[in-house]
């Protein structure tokens, strides 16, 4: 009742607030060639009325007839002015010119691609991500692009996320920020819930699916994720945001910028703390960040210091439900610090069975703008992580803690109940560099980056019922390890007057990795890539485009690789063709992929001790696709943003024990990897300021191993969300006053958006093997909301 009362208030308040005396004003914002600028500020002088450009670059407001100056605020020292009449519908177009700087864009310029380049790619402006920017992490806020699913161990978008693209989970999906890898180096996974809110202070992000364009860091191998930090604010500001909902779900953030002081100097910052007791029981989440950034700017240049980071207390729910009895009827159960009695039954579960963690990143950028046709971007970085997760553990052997035996009672005893800690200790740093040159229709960046981790793993028992010799706080395990990775690359983009575009784009990467420990054995590899990419574009008419490339890439294994067994490097080719389609009205896309594989770490199915998914060299494997996307604006009012991915996705000649026996099964289905991802936004816009959202998803069913069993199938589910949001502007001492709720998981569907598969083998009477199997699965919640309020000064 809650719920629709609120909405019955919104809408009153929506309906009536009907400017039909006021005239549309809109354009479009395009850079120097030709391609929309998303997150410009348009700003009415005098006035303070205004908007943003959403990822076409297009903007809109309601004027009454009049004269107006339009401000518009972009990554440059000084903003845009432009005079216009108001009489009726008025359009204004604005493109920059050479001398025009868009700075902040140099930062991502060597690692991102527009539709000049023959690469398939989405993007979202902060404006996009804003509605239902409400706590949850990146990954979910990404749900709705084409290929992408996503899931949650908590199950509503609050701690541990992740996301896959194309079927390639995170470990495959390179991740940078503002030029600067994410990705943890040594598990090439990226851990959201170390940087909670974090879309707070993204300007915008772009997703480029297959091998894309040269990044820093590991290789792309599904796709790759670089997002841009808010730009430099011409205004001061205050922001006070605050959201509130289901599963005692709590966020609270403070922004603010100075604005340009003495026309040079800016401070932003930003600070969020969020806590949720999730879905699943005692997934409890406790997450604070902060987000600081000083800038200079003047003509020619621009010099960003920041540093951001948080930390994380979540109790742990990576172990998902084997039992489909209890999936059936106890959907919320969570087995992690359970404690059991002599009869094995659960009597209690241990409070702090938590993952503690932490992480600070600082970063200097500076950009330079050296002529009208020369550009540059240096940048440092460093980022301490540290951290532990702690679990109770029943009956642990001596042995495993490195403990003698201790005789009790004249008894001796090798077995314990302890507690323990497993602890992470890093240092990444390093430097990326880049150098542009753009005239006309020829644009080269050549640049590249070098960085270093250093790791400390280690293992200590901080309470034990029997410690033997022990004292408190004793490493049973110390494991360090160290991994450099340099690269170079040059990429080129040439248009011809006829409409034919080239594209070229080289790298050399070499990687070193050494460590040490139980698990990895000693580890001291070297790794030398070289990774080519062309391509072609071709421009029929002003609407439409074609393209095609090719791409060679390759991947070091991870740390978790080297515990399985004596992993082989990746290799991948990767074959797009695409047709980009623009209208006024209607925007396409669609894109043909074709990614063969050679040794490919695939997921098994299977987990470690700490919940990570295991990977294995398959050998030969491919994955072929077709991705279609369209935004498509009825009117003024409506707009409808389909998408669709279709995958065929096999290991080739697929080889595996069963029953005592190494069967050939043939082609088999590459794990996690649906064949069908479906997606669709449909938005209503019925009055300035407001919009109201129907988002629906659909995934359908996979394997959650490689061998085709169908224990090992995840059903299918098609899940649908609602989202409203109304800016009231100009409200008493407020510049704007913002409304937003998002209910998701509307008609309450159970379904479980992850999971993981393994087998085992036990030994008949008869002398023969049989392979057994097990299927574990992470409930989503069903029907769940939040609702905010931002209020800005």
């Amino acid at each position: 009742m809650k719920i629709i009362n609120l909405f019955t208030l919104l809408f009153v308040l929506f309906t009536s607030m009907v400017q039909a005396q006021e005239n549309r004003v809109y354009g479009t914002f395009k850079d120097q060639a030709g391609e929309p600028v998303p997150g410009v500020s348009v700003r009415v002088k005098g006035i303070d009325k205004g908007t943003q450009t959403d990822t076409n670059g297009e903007w809109e407001l309601y004027l009454l007839n009049g004269n107006y100056e339009l401000v518009f605020y972009y990554a440059a020292p000084q903003p845009l002015l432009r005079a216009i009449t108001v009489d009726g519908a008025t359009r204004v177009p604005v493109q920059l010119t050479e001398e025009d700087v868009l700075l902040d864009e140099v930062l991502v310029s060597a690692v991102r691609v527009d539709t000049e380049s023959p690469v398939s790619f989405s993007d979202l402006s902060a404006s996009e991500i804003a509605p239902r920017n409400l706590g949850q992490d990146i990954p979910i806020l990404m749900n709705y692009l084409p290929g992408v699913v996503t899931t949650s161990d908590a199950g509503a978008g609050v701690g541990y996320t992740g996301i896959r693209v194309r079927g390639s989970d995170a470990t495959r999906v390179n991740v940078t920020i503002n030029g600067i890898p994410y990705n943890d180096a040594e598990s090439q996974g990226t851990f959201w819930v170390n940087l909670p809110d974090f879309a707070s202070s993204v300007e915008s992000l772009q997703l480029q699916r297959g091998v894309g364009t040269s990044v820093n860091g590991a290789g792309a191998f599904g796709a790759s994720l670089n997002l841009l930090t808010d730009a430099v604010s011409q205004e001061a500001f205050a922001q006070v945001s605050a959201t509130g909902g289901s599963f005692n779900t709590l966020r609270n953030n403070l922004k603010f910028s100075t604005g340009l002081l003495n026309d040079h100097f800016e401070v932003y910052g930003r600070l969020s703390r969020i806590q949720s007791d999730g879905y699943i029981d005692r997934a409890r989440a406790d997450l604070e960040s902060y987000f600081l950034q000083g800038s200079y700017v003047d003509d020619n240049t621009l010099i960003k210091v920041l540093t951001f980071g948080g930390s994380e207390v979540t109790y742990q729910a990576w172990y998902g439900i084997e039992d489909p009895e209890i999936l059936e009827n106890n959907r919320t159960f969570n087995i992690a610090g359970a404690i059991y009695d002599e009869n094995g039954n659960i009597v209690d579960f241990y409070d702090n069975e938590v993952d503690n963690y932490k992480q600070d990143h600082t970063q200097l950028h500076w950009n330079q703008q050296w002529s009208p046709y020369w550009s540059s971007n240096i940048a440092l970085h460093y980022t301490y992580g540290r951290g532990y997760f702690e679990q109770y553990r029943q009956d642990d052997d001596f042995d495993t803690y490195g403990l003698e035996p201790v005789n009790i009672d004249g008894e001796l005893v090798n077995t314990t109940d302890l507690i323990r800690r497993r602890w992470l200790d890093n240092d990444f740093y390093g430097t990326t560099f880049s150098v542009q040159y753009q005239k006309d229709n020829l644009k080269i960046i050549t640049g590249g980056a070098w960085n270093r981790y250093e790791g400390d793993h280690f293992g200590e028992i901080i309470w034990a019922r029997y410690a033997g010799d022990s004292d408190y706080k004793d490493r049973y395990y110390d494991d360090t390890s160290v991994k450099t990775d340099l690269n170079f690359y040059s990429k080129l983009n040439y248009r011809l007057d006829n409409g034919l575009g080239f594209y070229a784009d080289m790298q050399y990467r070499t990687v070193n990795y050494q460590a040490n420990g139980n698990e990895t054995g000693l580890v001291d590899d070297t790794f030398n890539f070289f990774n080519p990419k062309f391509g072609l574009t071709y421009r029929l008419n002003d609407a439409q485009q074609f393209y095609a490339s090719f791409a060679r890439a390759h991947r070091e294994p991870n740390r978790n690789d080297y515990e399985s067994g004596n992993p082989r490097p990746e290799k991948l080719n990767d074959l797009e063709l695409g047709w980009r389609y623009r209208g006024a009205d209607l925007e396409l896309n669609a894109n043909v992929y074709y990614m063969r594989y050679k040794d490919q770490l695939v997921l098994t199915g299977e987990l470690n001790d700490v919940g990570a998914p295991l990977r294995s060299n398959i050998g030969d494997s491919y994955r072929l696709g077709l991705e279609v996307d369209a935004t498509w604006r009825l009117g003024e009012n409506w707009i409808v943003r389909p998408n669709i991915a279709l995958s065929d996705n096999r290991n080739l000649d697929y080889f595996f024990e069963l029953d005592g026996e190494l069967q050939d099964l043939g082609n088999t289905t590459i794990a996690y990897s649906p064949s069908v991802i479906a997606g669709n936004m449909l938005t209503w816009l019925p009055v300035d300021g407001m919009q109201v959202a129907f988002l629906s998803k659909y995934v359908s069913e996979q394997y959650l191993g490689n061998i085709d069993a169908e224990s090992s199938k995840l059903d299918d589910y098609f899940v649908n969300d609602l989202n409203i949001q109304y800016t009231f502007a100009d409200v008493a001492f407020f510049k704007a006053i913002t409304l937003s709720a998002l209910v998701n998981n509307i008609f309450d569907v159970k379904y479980s958006s992850n999971g993981y598969f393994y087998t085992y083998d036990i030994d008949n009477a008869d002398g023969s093997v049989s392979t057994l199997s097990g299927t574990g699965y992470y409930p989503q919640a069903g029907i769940n909301f939040l609702a905010g309020i931002d209020l800005k000064f």
